[in-house]
């Protein structure tokens, strides 16, 4: 709030503005704005002798605000992880492609016994998910118990499947063996990055692992729907419903603890790809 203090005019001054301006680094996903600090103190008027001066205090402008911040927690690591997509995999991707699986499934080459080996190894990671939750070392955990994007049982339906049309059913690889290692040891120890591998886990076997799935069965399974790819009751409320909880969870979070999650989709794409590659194996 202004202040007005007179002064005598042998004491009058004039101070030029003086700026601060400071610059917070940017991480990948986030938009660095420029804040400024100022103080005035300039002469307004000069009656009878004196000088009334205004003093403005210091002021800053909006501080940095990250992409998708407004819409809630979700839509930030929505935001993150679509720039790790390649661009014929999603039109916000700005990766290379760099690993055949990154390639258009147009061009994959796929085979049954590598699909099988997908899917071994991704229900043994849905399954240790899906028992983390269950057992909720963390209190927040239990907000994500029965959200009906549970994959385990469909993939069991499928492995039975399988099985009964005479393949043998391989046991997991090391992709998924060491995902689900993985996941147990940072559901324990943080929460933050946990989270951040199951809203990538799950959101995106409903996008683009859908897809992914119609084309492959195409190829080489003569069109089989699998259960892997279907849920129960409409999927946009249920993911929706997740949304909700998972944005509600990282309210209680600070922005160092919310940036960490973010920081760790990297590694939740490196390991899911990983898994996704046994298709083309």
């Amino acid at each position: 709030m202004a202040s007005l203090t007179s002064i005598s005019q042998s004491q009058s001054f004039l101070v030029k503005p003086q700026l601060t301006n400071t610059i917070s680094n940017t991480k990948p996903g986030f938009v660095s704005r420029r804040s400024q600090s100022y103080k005035i103190i300039t002469r307004m008027s000069q009656k009878g002798g004196g000088v009334v001066v205004v003093s403005a205090t210091t002021a800053e402008k909006p501080k940095r605000r990250y992409q998708g911040e407004a819409k809630g927690f979700v839509e930030e690591m929505r935001f993150v992880a679509m720039k790790l997509h390649t661009k014929d995999q999603a039109r916000e991707g700005e990766k290379e492609v760099k690993e055949p699986e990154e390639r258009s499934v147009t061009k994959w080459d796929p085979s049954v016994d590598g699909y099988l080996r997908f899917l071994v190894d991704s229900k043994l990671v849905y399954d240790t998910l899906e028992d983390i939750v269950q057992k909720a070392p963390f209190p927040s955990y239990a907000e994500f118990r029965n959200t009906g994007l549970e994959r385990s049982e469909k993939l069991a339906k499928d492995l039975e499947w399988f099985k009964e049309h005479g393949y043998a059913i391989p046991e997991p690889s090391s992709p998924g063996i060491y995902y689900a290692e993985y996941l147990k040891e940072l559901s324990e120890k943080d929460p933050q990055a946990f989270i951040c591998h199951f809203y990538n886990i799950y959101f995106a076997h409903s996008a683009g692992g859908r897809m992914i799935g119609k084309k492959v069965a195409k190829m080489i399974l003569d069109n089989k729907d699998l259960e892997f790819y279907k849920w129960d009751g409409d999927l946009s409320q249920l993911l929706q419903n997740v949304r909700d909880k998972l944005n509600q969870v990282a309210e209680s979070w600070t922005r160092e603890e919310k940036n960490h999650c973010l920081e760790e989709t990297e590694k939740s794409f490196k390991f899911s790809g990983e898994i996704l590659r046994l298709i083309l194996s």
